[in-house]
This record gives C-alpha cells, sequence and structure tokens, in this order.
C-alpha cells in the first residue's frame, strides 16, 4: 500500500465541481478569473449545486429564496446568547449553532434529493445569519434582520454592523466569498463528504466540515495574517519582523500553498480590493506592509501570497473582527461543502480507506500478575 503523509498526491474520488489543474482554478469549468470578475456569490452556489450558471429568471428566484431564509429560529438566538462569551472560540459557536439548527428543522432526517437541496439552501442562507447574529450578540447588541432587497453579501456585511454598506465594500465581499466557496478535496470538503458517506445528514456534513475548518492549518491563516500585521504596526518594521522570524524557523502565514506551484490564483482579485479599500479607510500601510512582506518572501523563499493573505486586509477595512475571518470562511465554502455533499450522495460509496500498520507484531500476553 501507498503511505504519502497526509495523503498528498493520493486521488480520493471523482468530483465535477472544481478542479486545480496547471495552477489554475476552475468551478464546474468555468476559470476562477472570469468568475470573480463578472459574477455574484448568489451565481457560484448555483453554479456548484447544479453544474450550469442560472438563467436571470433562477437567478432572481434563488436570491429571493436566500433572503427568505435567512432569518434564524429564536431558539438559536437564545442559544447564542447563553454563551459565555468572554471565552467562546467564535468557530466553536458556529459549528453549535449549525448543528442545532438539524433540531428545527423538520426535514432534517428526510433523505431524498430534493429534501436534500431545500436543507442546503436554508442551512446556505442561515449560516451568515448565524455568524452576524453570534458577532452582534456579543459586543452587546441585538441581531439586525436580513433586508429581501439585499443579495448575500450586502446582506452579511448589512447584519453585521447594521448600517448599508457602500458599493466597493459589497464588491469587495462579493469577491471574497466567490474566491473561498470551492477548492476542490480540501481538508474540511473531504470531511464533509466521509461523513455524509454513511449517509448521514445534510447537518451532520456541514457540522464536521466546520470542525475540520476550525483548525488553524486549515482556515486560520488569514486571522493570523492580520495579527501579524498587528505585531507590525508600520510599514518600516516589516522587513526587520520578517527576517526574524525566518531566522528563528517560524512560518510566515498566508504565503505559499500546497497545491500550487506558481502562486494562488485567487490571490491577486484581493490584492486589489486590499489596495481600494486600505486607501479608502485612510490605512493603506495594512496593504503597503502586505506587499513589502510577499516581494520579500517571493524573493528569499520563492513562495507567493495565498488567498488568506490579503483577505486579512481586506476583512480588517471592512470593520470585521479578526476572530471572524475564519466563521466567514466557513459562511463562503459551505456552498462548496453542500456541493460536494450532493454529489456524494448522489453516487455513494462508504469511504473507508486501510492504515498501514507501523508498531510492534507478534506479541504475546501477559497476565496482569506478571507484568
Amino acid at each position: 500500500m501507498s503511505n504519502p503523509k497526509g495523503l498528498e498526491g493520493i486521488v480520493a474520488t471523482e468530483s465535477s465541481i472544481s478542479s486545480i489543474i496547471d495552477d489554475k482554478l476552475t468551478y464546474v469549468g468555468y476559470d476562477i478569473d472570469d468568475l470573480a470578475e463578472n459574477s455574484s456569490f448568489e451565481e457560484i452556489i448555483y453554479l456548484l449545486w447544479n453544474q450550469k450558471l442560472p438563467t436571470k429568471s433562477e437567478l432572481d428566484s434563488f436570491k429571493q429564496e436566500l433572503a427568505d431564509n435567512m432569518s434564524l429560529p429564536q431558539e438559536i438566538i437564545d442559544h447564542l446568547t447563553s454563551y459565555d462569551l468572554s471565552t467562546v472560540h467564535p468557530m466553536a459557536a458556529v459549528r453549535t449553532a449549525v448543528s442545532m439548527l438539524g433540531l428545527y428543522d423538520e426535514e432534517a432526517d428526510v433523505m431524498e434529493e430534493e429534501a436534500n437541496r431545500r436543507k442546503a439552501l436554508r442551512l446556505q442562507a442561515k449560516i451568515s445569519a448565524v455568524v452576524t447574529a453570534f458577532g452582534r450578540i456579543r459586543n452587546g447588541k441585538e441581531p439586525v434582520s436580513p433586508r429581501n432587497d439585499y443579495g448575500f453579501a450586502a446582506n452579511f456585511l448589512y447584519m453585521l454592523s447594521g448600517k448599508e454598506p457602500e458599493d466597493i465594500e459589497v464588491e469587495a465581499f462579493n469577491k471574497a466569498l466567490i474566491l473561498h466557496a470551492d477548492h476542490e478535496l480540501n481538508a474540511s470538503t473531504f470531511t464533509a463528504r466521509v461523513c455524509v458517506a454513511t449517509e448521514s445528514d445534510v447537518y451532520s456534513g456541514v457540522t464536521a466540515a466546520i470542525g475540520a475548518l476550525k483548525g488553524p492549518l486549515h482556515g486560520g491563516a488569514n486571522e493570523r495574517v492580520m495579527k501579524m500585521l498587528t505585531e507590525i504596526g508600520e510599514e518600516d518594521n516589516a522587513i526587520s519582523y520578517i527576517e526574524k522570524k525566518l531566522a528563528n524557523k517560524e512560518k510566515i502565514m498566508g504565503m505559499g500553498h500546497r497545491v500550487y506551484e506558481n502562486g494562488d490564483p485567487r490571490a491577486k482579485h484581493l490584492k486589489e480590493m486590499s489596495r481600494q479599500l486600505t486607501s479608502i479607510s485612510g490605512e493603506s500601510k495594512w496593504y503597503n506592509m502586505s506587499v513589502k512582506i510577499e516581494d520579500y518572501i517571493k524573493e528569499n523563499k520563492g513562495l507567493p501570497a495565498n488567498v488568506d493573505f490579503y483577505s486579512a486586509s481586506v476583512y480588517h477595512s471592512l470593520g470585521i473582527d479578526h476572530d471572524l475571518f475564519t466563521p466567514i470562511f466557513a459562511v463562503s465554502r459551505v456552498s462548496g461543502w453542500l456541493a460536494h455533499i450532493l454529489e456524494q450522495y448522489a453516487n455513494n460509496r462508504l469511504i473507508r480507506p486501510r492504515a498501514e500498520y507501523v508498531g510492534p507484531s507478534k506479541q504475546a500476553y501477559t497476565p496482569i500478575d506478571q507484568r
């Protein structure tokens, strides 16, 4: 049996959802650059779930369904309010709330295809409300109800801040959602597929995926990038800070990617949004600092920035708390998880790999009084 560490290079399934070939990312065959510049996040969700772009009437109907399903059961809001908000990890709060949503869905354990699609839509809509409600409740504010005249990106920003977002803010957040929507068989997506391959329900699959995304080696990179930028403080400190980190053999978050040899194709889109947003906010130092770090690491380590590197300063410029960066990742990536869950159900086989045994052998049992 072949046993590469971390299953690197192992092809574990077939999928028609997204691909990474020759450093190009596509969703259902559409190049990520084309989608990031021209589409809405709602179009991307529809594309991933249906393997085709929607018509205008299909998209209008889909947007309305998402907006109509964003509100949370009062029991979920009450539960979020009951947390010890001074200590609870935001991803733990989101994971638990998503699991609880299954308790209030009459179709939670109905496994027919159309029921699973209805649950997918409700989950996609409500995870946005979960994250924004948690973000407000812990700051002593009431949750904000979604607006039916807003799209997904605008509604998230509105429900989080309580203010009408600017067009440039909606554009930036829409792009971030698109760029994070799916990424082939990453750790959380694989977790979701393993879970539902047992014929477990949609809510269990997404809850399991959130648990995988919670780990800092998967979903927490952009939060740690912003922590690094905050520690650096000013542009003039950037290179000396990085040199010290490298001398101590410390990892620089947001640089390089395991499946891209020549750079993450998503990074350039958020790099441009970071430039625009930090300029508007009068805090260009975050962008300038990031560029200096990227150029230095690329020249000295051969590692370009990945999508997490510039999403940090984008989210910061949108006024989002740093520890909500990973929950926002989940808000976007649930679209991909659900696409993979639906695909797994459609052609299911229990996922049960083998392990290469490396422990002792031919041991004889010793009675307890002789040990």
